[in-house]
């Protein structure tokens, strides 16, 4: 499972409101209704009618994921997941991302997806580190992966080069070790 599951789980820089996936995973705030970083870029890419869909779900917890449509995005559906805000690691900030990721990516599979596309949640405005971030959203996933075969390909999409590293760091760590 381990090659096959490598497979499945790549690392691509890019811009994840240009992405072509099923599904693209939104970094949101706890009320969806938009914000900065990839929450605001995924409003903005995506149209009002994002936002007046939000508006109707009222809001979502750490930890777990809604659906919406994806209106002007290149992709069928976003799954909003809410990160936690690092506070120091000491107060069970790691097993909320993990619960985004898996509440994600139970998500898509409950929506058939092929592809699904994830940013770096929690690493912008909510400062969690990102080597932690994504040794947590790797592990998370890859574990998702060998117990589901939808989705059958999960992207993680990094803005910068620094992203990109770390994750393709922790990937060679999950798969390699």
């Amino acid at each position: 499972m381990t090659e096959s599951g490598r497979r499945r789980l790549s690392v691509v820089q890019g811009d994840i409101t240009t992405i072509e996936a099923d599904a693209v995973v939104n970094a949101a705030n706890s009320s969806l209704l938009g914000g900065d970083g990839v929450d605001g870029a995924i409003h903005r890419a995506a149209g009002p009618g994002l936002l007046e869909e939000c508006r109707r779900i009222g809001g979502c917890p750490v930890g777990e994921a809604r659906t919406t449509g994806a209106y002007r995005l290149r992709a069928r559906w976003v799954i909003h997941t809410v990160g936690p805000v690092w506070k120091g690691g000491g107060i069970g900030e790691e097993a909320l991302l993990r619960s985004a990721y898996g509440s994600s990516l139970a998500e898509a599979a409950r929506l058939g997806t092929d592809t699904v596309a994830f940013p770096a949640i929690s690493t912008g405005a909510y400062g969690y580190p990102l080597a932690k971030a994504a040794a947590a959203a790797v592990d998370e996933t890859a574990s998702f992966l060998e117990d589901s075969e939808v989705p059958r390909k999960v992207l993680m999409v990094c803005w910068g080069e620094a992203a990109k590293r770390e994750f393709c760091r922790a990937v060679d760590e999950r798969y390699n070790s």
